[in-house]
């Protein structure tokens, strides 16, 4: 089964375009469907044997789903039995089994959780938060100002070089989920952050950054991941005492409220956010009862 779960990550990536991120996401949820099948106390396979994918049936993977129960949330473990359908899709186009035992398999119901944003007075004080003139504080200022003016993805954001800032037009490009490339308007205010960050980056390393350049550096001159990014927005809202946590990604959930709260078109933020479905974007109008019960007062002839 190894091997087959090989060839499927290399399918991703070669024949639909996946992202290196994507694709570790479907290695890790279906290595660790094997983990279950090599290690089961059920019975259904013996300690250290080998599997066979074509010993996998409906029953099998329906008592995988009843051990991620209890430890998982269910938008997981929809995930995890996505992946499940999609690598014994797979193999069943590859003739390597008749049917896929995924299949009949029931999604569990997911419940629609009201993301997590700030409001727009809590956002500008994150904005505001970072104080000094450094390298340092002068990157992580263009890097929260560009997170909230564009609404991008925080893995988006890590991957941006300097080249896909366009200062004059005023769009960044962006690399989203399955490579596809959108250009997304950045603000001013954002822009002017990440040309005084170029700047003092620029004094401190010499002139003549490239365009192939990253454009946010960690302290070793490489690329800043998402983890470090995330850790730097946790260490500004603990220092202003925020009462609510909000990560990256809340803030490209604050992103896509803020533009909808302020009369922009769902169509809009879709295509702003890189939203391949418009239910996706659908979940940020629950967010703004205030605004639809504004509307409302306004508009209904028997309020």
């Amino acid at each position: 089964m190894r091997g087959w779960i090989d060839s499927f990550i290399e399918a991703l990536s070669a024949e639909k375009g996946f992202s290196p991120n994507t694709c570790l996401a479907y290695r890790n949820d279906l290595e660790q469907f094997l983990a279950y099948l090599r290690d089961s106390a059920s019975g259904l396979l013996r300690r250290g044997k080998k599997v066979d994918v074509r010993d996998v049936d409906d029953m099998v993977i329906r008592s995988y789903l009843g051990f991620l129960y209890n430890k998982n949330k269910k938008s997981t473990i929809a995930r995890k039995l996505s992946a499940l359908r999609s690598f014994f899709r797979f193999l069943v186009k590859r003739g390597v089994i008749s049917a896929n035992p995924a299949e009949t398999v029931l999604t569990p119901k997911r419940g629609r959780p009201v993301p997590n944003y700030l409001p727009v007075d809590e956002m500008f004080r994150v904005l505001d938060g970072v104080k000094g003139e450094s390298v340092l504080a002068s990157r992580n200022r263009a890097i929260l100002e560009t997170l909230y003016s564009t609404g991008v993805r925080v893995a988006e954001l890590a991957g941006m070089d300097v080249g896909d800032v366009d200062f004059d037009r005023g769009f960044v490009r962006v690399i989203g989920k399955g490579n596809k490339e959108r250009l997304a308007p950045v603000g001013k205010k954002a822009l002017t952050c990440i040309r005084a960050y170029l700047d003092k980056r620029g004094e401190a390393t010499g002139p003549g950054i490239q365009g192939g350049e990253p454009l946010f550096l960690n302290s070793r001159g490489g690329r800043l991941s998402t983890r470090s990014i995330a850790r730097l927005l946790e260490q500004v809202v603990r220092q202003l005492g925020l009462l609510r946590p909000i990560s990256p990604h809340g803030l490209r959930h604050t992103f896509a409220t803020h533009m909808l709260d302020a009369g922009a078109d769902l169509r809009v933020v879709q295509e702003l956010l890189g939203h391949a479905s418009l239910t996706t974007t659908q979940r940020y109008t629950h967010v703004s009862i205030d605004r639809l019960m504004e509307v409302y007062d306004k508009a209904h002839p028997r309020r």
